[in-house]
């Protein structure tokens, strides 16, 4: 596989995601990944990044309920 910014390879490992929205900061360390080994830009499997967006969508239905309250 190869970075789609810089064509360099990709490398399995590790690196956080972090998402700030919707009032709250939302930080996942080491999680699974490909990282390219030239630029350092990090992509995340499908499977990671459904459980990513499932997450995300989870928070912002509680924020919202939260901010409500």
């Amino acid at each position: 596989m190869k970075c789609i910014h810089c064509q360099g390879r990709l490398e399995r490992g590790r690196a956080p995601f972090h998402a700030t929205r919707k009032g709250y900061h939302l930080i996942l360390e080491n999680l699974p990944a490909w990282i390219c080994a030239q630029c350092g830009e990090t992509y995340f499997d499908e499977q990671q990044s459904a459980a990513i967006q499932e997450t995300l969508q989870k928070l912002d239905e509680q924020a919202e309920r939260l901010a409500v309250a």
